[in-house]
């Protein structure tokens, strides 16, 4: 019978590429992975691994066997919801991931309306980048965790997870009020193309939203600041350094310098779970709660 633990180790594996890896993200040492890795391959009874200069490459064999192990862990989770299901409602810890905009706007609401409803459920939120969620559900760290996408970035699906669509927030354009933008130009961000921009870091989804939705209005933004906090963005818009892209939930408390200009653009908040755990009480009740959680308004809008 091969051992499950183990199992999980090897999908780990097949993510993270290295020993040291899987070894942090399980809380293991790594000398013990090896340790079961190698057990691992005892009990298929054949070579799972293969060395390939610092990192471990997995056989054939060992790439079925991770196909295998999706669908086992699927069946385990789902046996847990199920058996969760028959106890008196939601109880025990749930341990949620946030980002930080979701975290401040909607998360207190979701977990207030929680504990009305379900007092013997302990939530614990962990903010954490939306880019390194998948690995810290699959890896148990999380329960649930809310993550976005944004229009003009691609979202593939996430192997062992589960979504379900929470609410859309519309995009906005931040602008100050006595910067004017460039005449004669009918698309909302093509008036703004000979200003200075500010993005967040190239390498996160809101930083790639905003560079294909300027060149798909057909200009490459000349890039000043580069802030990863919707707060400080807003901040420096509000002293006429530049331009920026801003979802709903980042609005808080703008400067009455900023211009907000509403686009057809939006940003997709959905809940992320291990495949197989969307029935669970506990992580069921806190997509039921986020969901009846009302944004916060905007102040007006030009």
């Amino acid at each position: 019978m091969l051992d499950v633990r183990r199992l999980r180790m090897l999908r780990e594996l097949s993510r993270r590429g290295t020993i040291a890896a899987v070894a942090q993200a399980l809380a293991y040492t790594p000398s013990a992975v090896s340790q079961q890795l190698a057990a691992l391959e005892k009990e298929a009874g054949v070579a799972l691994l293969e060395r390939s200069g610092r990192r471990v490459v997995l056989t054939p064999a060992a790439t079925a066997l991770v196909e295998h192990t999706e669908a086992v862990l699927e069946r385990l989770e789902r046996a847990g919801a199920e058996l969760a299901a028959t106890r008196t409602g939601p109880a025990g810890p749930l341990v949620v991931g946030a980002f930080p905009s979701a975290a401040r706007a909607v998360v207190p609401a979701a977990l207030a309306r929680l504990a009305a409803e379900h007092p013997g459920l302990v939530p614990a939120v962990r903010e954490i980048d939306p880019a390194a969620v998948a690995d810290a559900v699959r890896a148990g760290e999380l329960d649930v965790a809310l993550v976005h996408r944004y229009d003009f970035v691609a979202a593939p699906p996430e192997p062992g997870l589960d979504t379900a669509h929470l609410f859309d927030e519309p995009m906005f354009l931040a602008a100050p009020r006595d910067l004017a933008p460039r005449p004669g130009a009918a698309d909302p961000l093509g008036r703004w193309r000979d200003a200075p921009w500010i993005m967040a870091p190239p390498a996160t989804r809101c930083g790639t939203m905003s560079v294909r939705a300027c060149e798909a209005a057909g200009f490459t933004p000349r890039v000043r600041h580069v802030v990863d906090d919707f707060a400080t963005v807003l901040a420096l818009v509000g002293i006429g350094h530049g331009v920026a892209l801003v979802p709903q939930l980042g609005l808080v408390d703008p400067a009455p310098g900023v211009r907000l200009t509403r686009l057809a653009m939006h940003r997709t908040t959905l809940a992320a779970y291990r495949r197989g755990a969307g029935a669970h009480p506990a992580i069921a009740a806190f997509v039921r709660a986020v969901r009846e959680v009302e944004l916060p308004p905007i102040r007006a809008v030009d």
